[in-house]
């Protein structure tokens, strides 16, 4: 007998449900890796490097620490700099800006599209100034960023255009994969992604051999390791650094845990979009605004986002009745402090701050009931109906 609507407890995600679900594997998989006693680099990571590379349908896959290490890297290998600017959004985590900041570059804040919460192209050109060499389009909550034009101003000022996909694996613009559409893509393998680790990763994808070098060298401490085969021994050759780098890349046991969720990936983002699609019938009708995906994309919905004016009331309102929601990016980053004493202000990104008093992300992976849907959208229809 499910539970009454009085004692439902709805969280906004539960890992342990995936967990068991391929329990097997999973377990088989991190023994591998502890029998192998092969901690570091090797064939395990080599492998989930290149199936997620073409999974995306790239050539290159770099495992890094980190989404925001992917970022960075994918900065650095990108030549960013002190100097530079970094055309970007503000309604998104502290880590893309910061990956930014850290390079030495500065990032410079566009207002976004109201209904997809995404960059809006018509207002990157006016960003654009003679110290401006990358955009960093972010596809939010899971829905790809509007790309063709982006690509088009990028290629008109010869900038590079690093994508930040943490929150849209396998999501898809006209037909591309996310990630693969710009000269970098940046991924995020955070326990609660779409593809998540146990710990924390990243990954950056690319078609273009040199950039994947350099990102590689970059995530290296900028060395370049070579081997001398003497009989059955494998002989290190004297370390070459090229660059200052840094040491970041994918641990052998997360590799080993993502290549085993990759194989289920598309079924559980299969799920997310029924669980989209149910939440968006239950809420027609009502002053709530749901996701809104325009023709030709294919939305994964890492977070179910909808927009409602009375945003704190309802999440409140939710709360009370054991359902967990998130704020996700509230206050944006140029309102944080870091950013403020940067010179950002209230009312520069008039889009973006008004959004951000209205989104509220409700209760989101693949495992959730029916029953927990409706009690979802049946407690919000009645303080915000």
């Amino acid at each position: 007998m499910g539970k009454s609507a009085s004692e439902m407890v709805v969280p906004y995600g539960d890992l342990r449900l995936q967990y068991a679900s391929i329990k097997d594997e999973l377990d088989t998989a991190i023994q591998r890796v502890l029998d192998s006693g092969e901690f570091e680099r090797g064939e395990e990571l080599d492998s989930f490097e290149a199936a997620f590379a073409r999974a995306c349908g790239t050539r290159y896959g770099i495992g890094v620490g980190s989404g925001y290490a992917a970022l960075f890297l994918a900065l650095k290998a990108g030549g960013l700099g002190p100097g530079d600017e970094v055309i970007t959004v503000a309604n998104t985590d502290v880590a893309s800006a910061s990956a930014i900041s850290h390079t030495g570059a500065t990032p410079v804040f566009a207002d976004i599209d109201a209904r997809t919460f995404n960059i809006d192209p018509a207002l990157v050109e006016a960003k654009i100034t003679p110290r401006t060499r990358a955009i960093m389009p972010i596809h939010l909550y899971g829905l790809p960023a509007d790309m063709d034009p982006i690509l088009d101003i990028a290629e008109q000022h010869n900038l590079l255009v690093v994508e930040d996909a943490a929150l849209a694996f396998s999501a898809r613009y006209h037909g591309r994969t996310v990630g693969t559409i710009g000269h970098l893509g940046c991924f995020s393998f955070a326990p609660h992604k779409i593809l998540g680790a146990y710990g924390d990763g990243g990954m950056v994808v690319t078609g273009d051999p040199d950039l994947a070098d350099r990102v590689r060298l970059w995530g290296s401490y900028g060395e370049r390791r070579r081997f001398e085969q003497v009989g059955a021994v494998s002989l290190l050759k004297p370390l070459e650094h090229e660059v200052e780098g840094y040491h970041n890349h994918l641990d052998t046991l997360q590799a080993a845990v993502l290549h085993t969720k990759l194989r289920h990936v598309e079924g559980w983002i299969a799920r997310r979009r029924e669980v989209a699609a149910a939440y968006s019938a239950l809420l027609a009708g009502t002053s709530v605004l749901t996701p809104h995906v325009p023709e030709g994309y294919e939305h994964v919905y890492r977070n179910y986002v909808i927009r409602v004016e009375n945003r704190d009331e309802a999440r409140l309102h939710l709360a009370r009745h054991g359902i967990r929601t998130s704020m996700l990016y509230t206050p944006p980053v140029h309102l944080q402090s870091m950013y403020r004493e940067r010179g950002f202000r209230e009312g520069e990104l008039p889009v973006t701050e008004q959004v951000a008093k209205e989104l509220l992300c409700l209760p989101m992976f693949p495992e959730l009931t029916e029953e927990q849907i409706e009690h979802v959208a049946h407690s919000l229809k009645e303080v915000s109906g």
